[in-house]
């Protein structure tokens, strides 16, 4: 078992340019985001737009604070996420786009 202290993630850019994420664990280890098998992190959303495509990447997504946000996933229409849903499981190479 490994701990992962919060110290230890990595800040970086969205790969869009749109905002930052942190990173908190990678596999394989020190893989970049355009080739990697999983990966966990967390992204303060500040503002609506589109999130990053990651060919061949399933996504899951989970509020862990604030008021939410609106998911339109392939054109289809917008899932309302908060704090209480459940994880949404969707593609990362689609077109999605984020509403506060």
């Amino acid at each position: 078992m490994k701990i992962l202290r919060a110290s230890e993630y990595k800040t970086m850019p969205w790969k869009n340019g749109g905002g930052v994420t942190v990173e908190i664990a990678i596999h394989p280890p020190g893989a970049s985001v355009d080739a990697f098998e999983w990966r966990i992190s967390m992204a303060t959303v500040a503002q609506d737009g589109p999130f990053s495509s990651f060919p061949g990447i399933d996504r899951t997504l989970a509020i862990i604070e604030g008021n939410g946000m609106a998911l339109a996933i392939a054109g289809d229409e917008p899932v309302a996420l908060t704090t209480k849903s459940t994880p949404l499981p969707f593609a990362a190479d689609v077109p999605v786009d984020a509403s506060l």
